[in-house]
């Protein structure tokens, strides 16, 4: 956004990359020395990955196409801020449930100083005792099985780390240059691939060829093809992270309820019976 603001005061790019260089950023100040050398800036910052992978493509694409870079910026850094906001929601709907699995998949192994508090040797049992120690393995396997099940059922509920809409928002930036259709896929294409993105690369052109049957500007309908992304990935990622809360109670009863029986409950019954309270 600081980019954008120091292009909107009419900085060259030069002298913008440098002013933001001021701030002992390493990647900014190599940024600034390629802009001042008329080199590639965006490939500098896409090698630094993450965010600025996003970044690299939205000043790539502006810089091919002709597109003004302020305005260019101060539009799709809003569309990155929304896909990071649809992000965080995402996350948070997701935390709870996660850690409510992870805290319950421990709850088995509380079973042995539970039993000591009432007096029970369980510790002792599950070591020495052949029943014990089959109680002991078999808990032990079952808490390492809801363990790594719970972990496999939140990462398939995690939002996907690229943009949602961001290659839409992309096309509408080289369009809204006055290239051509043709023109912008390659620019888009060349600037952010469609498996960096994660979305299929034939969905703007589909999107184009409509807006040319029906004789309304391409720009706009993509511009509402990218908010409607982001719209998707919030709802999608509320659905999974409620769909989670379900399907984790998978793990627990399959899983940590009897591991909690084997290394909580028989030990203590194996105690009673070794000492002879029972019949």
């Amino acid at each position: 956004m600081r980019l954008a603001v120091l292009l909107s005061a009419g900085l060259p790019p030069t002298r913008a990359w440098t002013h933001l260089a001021e701030d002992d950023d390493p990647l900014l100040a190599a940024a600034a020395r390629v802009a001042e050398a008329g080199g590639d800036v965006g490939a500098v910052l896409a090698a630094a990955g993450g965010a600025w992978a996003e970044v690299a493509a939205v000043w790539t694409v502006a810089v091919e196409t002709g597109a003004p870079l302020a305005a260019t910026l101060r539009d799709v850094v809003g569309a990155l801020r929304e896909a990071a906001e649809v992000g965080a929601d995402v996350r948070v709907a997701l935390a709870e449930p996660t850690a409510t699995a992870r805290l319950l998949g421990w709850l088995p192994l509380l079973g042995i100083p539970l039993g000591a508090a009432l007096g029970f040797d369980s510790a002792g049992i599950l070591l020495s005792d052949p029943r014990g120690m089959f109680c002991l393995a078999a808990g032990a396997a079952l808490v390492a099985v809801a363990q790594a099940w719970s972990r496999r059922l939140s990462r398939r509920a995690r939002p996907p780390t690229s943009v949602p809409g961001l290659r839409a928002q992309l096309w509408a930036v080289a369009l809204s240059a006055g290239v051509s259709a043709d023109r912008a896929r390659d620019v888009v294409d060349a600037a952010m691939p469609g498996s960096v993105c994660g979305e299929p690369a034939d969905e703007a052109a589909r999107t184009i060829a409509f807006a040319h049957r029906a004789g309304v500007p391409a720009a706009e309908l993509l511009r509402a093809d990218a908010w409607l992304a982001r719209h998707r990935a919030r709802t999608d990622g509320r659905t999974a992270a409620a769909r989670l809360s379900t399907r984790l109670l998978l793990p627990l009863g399959v899983c940590t309820l009897p591991a909690f029986l084997l290394l909580g409950v028989v030990p203590m019954m194996l105690g009673v019976l070794r000492s002879g309270a029972l019949p």
